[in-house]
């Protein structure tokens, strides 16, 4: 067995650990580096304190939910989404990714940022261990929720949404705007409510769990900023008017679908977010 396939953490190995947290290296990156170098992933996720890929039995008491799916997704290049075409520029099985052009006119992401601007506060995180909200050291933008239904044009985005992705408007939290100002970011997490905290079954009691994401980019920073899927080695760069978009069936890291906005490295960003439950969200 070499030594790459079972280490010991020796006193070099934990130098260089310190040195790259030291420096700002999250663990995820590290676990990167590690990668490149020729660890193995289970080995170099027990190093640097990431816990280690679901297997089937750490799933075999979840069952899968039916999750949004656009019609054609994976057959065609362009999405009826009621009013408009929406043109599908990479497409990711597992997980179930998206990544969608012309989801947005440049007048539509202008004047989502227009009515945002004034109420927008430092973003909360929910906190699973009370059901409530709180703030995090892992998300560092501003932001704001309008109501479902809150004007014409939330309105004629989320029957949009509703018509791409066969799901329900009723199944759609509000529509949360954020703002990344320079240096600002989110760093890898899931969306998902883990059954595991308790207050999750609080949250859950307001539609279910979520069971899909779909980010909209308002505008293009001048640097950085982009969405990153480390499990799976992808990023979505920020365009104006596009979308990714993702489901998950289970809630739980099988899912693939750990995901964060990169640092914003000049400039500003400026999303739309849509999370999906699986029944009427109230």
């Amino acid at each position: 067995m070499s030594a790459h396939q079972d280490p010991a953490i020796t006193p070099a190995l934990s130098q260089w650990l310190a040195e790259q947290r030291a420096v700002g290296f999250s663990a995820e990156q590290i676990l990167q580096a590690m990668q490149q170098a020729g660890w193995s992933e289970a080995v170099s996720r027990r190093v640097v304190g990431l816990p280690a890929l679901a297997t089937a039995l750490d799933v075999r008491g979840l069952k899968d939910v039916p999750v949004p799916w656009p019609q054609g997704a994976g057959e065609r290049l362009r999405l009826e989404a009621g009013d408009r075409q929406v043109r599908v520029t990479a497409c990711v099985d597992s997980p179930p990714l998206l990544v969608l052009q012309d989801l947005l006119s440049a007048d539509e992401c202008r004047a989502i940022i227009e009515a945002a601007r004034p109420r927008m506060a430092r973003s909360l995180t929910v906190d699973v261990k009370t059901g409530g909200e709180e703030l995090h050291q892992d998300r560092t933008s501003d932001g704001m929720f309008f109501t479902r239904g809150e004007t014409t044009l939330i309105s004629r985005i989320e029957a949009r949404i509703a018509q791409l992705l066969n799901w329900p408007v009723e199944n759609g939290e509000g529509l949360q705007v954020l703002r990344y100002g320079p240096g600002a970011q989110y760093k890898p997490h899931y969306d998902y409510f883990d059954p595991s905290e308790p207050g999750t079954p609080g949250i859950l009691e307001r539609g279910g769990q979520r069971v899909a994401t779909l980010v909209m980019y308002l505008n293009e920073p001048e640097a950085g900023g982009a969405t990153v899927f480390p499990d799976i080695g992808f990023q979505v760069v920020p365009q104006l008017g596009s979308a990714v978009f993702f489901s998950y069936a289970q809630a739980h890291p099988a899912s693939r679908t750990l995901h964060g906005g990169e640092p914003v490295l000049a400039g500003e960003k400026w999303i739309a977010t849509k999370w999906l439950r699986e029944r009427e969200f109230n």
